[in-house]
């Protein structure tokens, strides 16, 4: 099956319908020569009305304070292929918060969308998106240190989300020391001057 077919499958997936009670919008973005494959957890419900990836606070966080990108570097498809756990908004929680994505749509489509893109490193983002890629792993470890996957070097982040506000308060360290050298890594595979 080539990446375009993949692609198109995806974009026509309506497994969750009848879960989500309204009619899902995959999101997702990039190409197969993508430089960085970032994993997020699920669209926001802005992203799924837009259908631009991280085009929400978390995003605004994600893109102009941690990497210090522009929109145009980061929508390029030369540079981020961007998908999730879900390729769909999953739905507010009835206390507070999206739902949880589903991991249905992680089991049907990451593991052949990481097969076909040819990024040189993954940005993985939250801790659920690292508990499915590594199971067995401590979050605050991967946080602070690179992995690997698939023998390319793997970054953890922290959701960017205004509501994880407790998490920052109670590791500054990540966003004064881990930050910039996550951005140097950016930066550095992007091909940018510092």
């Amino acid at each position: 099956m080539s990446f375009h077919e993949i692609k198109e499958q995806i974009i026509s997936c309506m497994d969750c319908k009848q879960k989500f009670g309204f009619t899902p919008h995959p999101v997702f973005h990039g190409k197969a020569q993508s430089k960085i494959m970032q994993i997020g957890q699920a669209p926001s419900k802005k992203v799924h009305e837009s259908g631009l990836p991280f085009n929400d606070p978390s995003g605004a966080k994600l893109k102009y304070q941690w990497y210090q990108i522009t929109d145009d570097i980061f929508y390029n498809e030369d540079n981020f292929y961007m998908t999730g756990l879900a390729h769909c908004f999953p739905g507010k929680h009835p206390k507070g918060g999206d739902n949880p994505p589903p991991l249905a749509c992680a089991n049907k489509w990451l593991a052949k969308e990481m097969e076909m893109v040819d990024n040189q490193i993954y940005i993985i983002i939250g801790a659920r998106a690292a508990k499915y890629l590594f199971p067995k792993e401590n979050f605050e470890d991967l946080v602070l240190e690179n992995a690997q996957i698939n023998g390319k070097p793997a970054i953890v982040l922290p959701h960017p989300s205004p509501l994880n506000v407790r998490w920052f308060k109670t590791h500054p360290s990540f966003e004064e020391k881990r930050v910039p050298e996550i951005r140097e890594i950016v930066w550095d595979v992007l091909g940018l001057k510092g």
